[in-house]
């Protein structure tokens, strides 16, 4: 099978582009390692890209992505884990300060876990996986009379929300959590207007982000 043409075109605009006018800093990042400060842990779908919606240069950000951007709680079972592994790589190795859990609207596993069909299967890897929304559902509530595209978005808040508390069962994040040393944030994407909303800890409400600020 031959290699995907657009990609390579795509290779060839960034050699051509960004790679010439960044050279200096891949090159530092080459010789000297990564010392990214943030962390994000997002969604694997292809239209929720954290370097593009933060705009960031090579070596800011550490991502980790996964369907539905879900953090399993602490689990030190042997088996595999790979979202605790790189949080664990993030937090132990490169001392990273923020940790960012970045959901967003139209999640399609957000979506296939409330109506129960689609690709979710007991025998299936993804299956067993978006159990770990099931707290999360939990916490809404049944739909009821509410619309369905409501219902859906405060899902996928509350999975973002239910990331953050399976953050705090990581003894040693806990810990620099409160020591001050890391924070943890929640923020949502909507995918439609390209719209960011950051949670207020306080309300635990998703508060539009305008020219660099949340809105108030």
């Amino acid at each position: 099978m031959d290699f995907p043409q657009r990609l390579l075109e795509g290779y060839s605009a960034f050699r051509a582009g960004r790679l010439k006018a960044e050279q200096s800093r891949y090159r530092e990042l080459a010789e000297g390692g990564q010392s990214p400060q943030v962390m994000i842990i997002g969604c694997c779908d292809s239209r929720v890209s954290p370097e593009v919606i933060f705009n960031a240069a090579p070596g800011e950000i550490f991502v980790v992505r996964n369907v539905a951007n879900l953090v399993p709680p602490y689990t030190p079972d042997g088996a595999y884990h790979g979202v605790s592994a790189a949080l664990e790589f993030a937090v132990g190795v490169l001392q990273v300060k923020h940790i960012i859990v970045l959901g967003h609207a139209h999640c399609g596993g957000v979506k296939a876990f409330t109506e129960q069909d689609g690709p979710i299967l007991p025998g299936d890897f993804i299956g067993k996986w978006m159990s770990l929304m099931a707290p999360a559902a939990e916490k809404v509530g049944a739909r009821g009379d509410m619309p369905h595209a409501d219902y859906l978005e405060r899902v996928e808040k509350a999975a973002i929300a239910n990331s953050i508390d399976n953050l705090m069962t990581f003894p040693r994040l806990s810990m620099l959590i409160e020591r001050g040393d890391v924070q943890v944030h929640a923020a949502y994407f909507g995918v439609a207007k390209g719209e960011l909303s950051v949670r207020d800890p306080a309300t635990g409400n998703f508060e539009p982000v305008a020219d660099g600020f949340p809105s108030r």
